[in-house]
């Protein structure tokens, strides 16, 4: 269960930031594909920061030495 709190509180504080470029920076006339719609830009920051939290390999003792 441990470890799954990171990737999701990565995914949530991603989706903040998504939402947040929408409405800070957004779209003024609706051309962009991912900032135009708060939908797709929070769905956007969501994988972004899932992605950028989420655990990779750890080394092992023999790959140290």
């Amino acid at each position: 269960m441990k470890r799954f709190i990171k990737p999701t509180v990565g995914a949530l504080l991603g989706a903040a930031g998504g939402y947040a470029y929408y409405y800070f920076i957004g779209c003024r006339t609706g051309t962009c594909p991912i900032t135009a719609n708060p939908w797709i830009s929070t769905l956007y920051g969501s994988l972004i920061g899932f992605v950028l939290v989420f655990p990779s390999r750890k080394k092992s003792a023999k790959q140290d030495a």
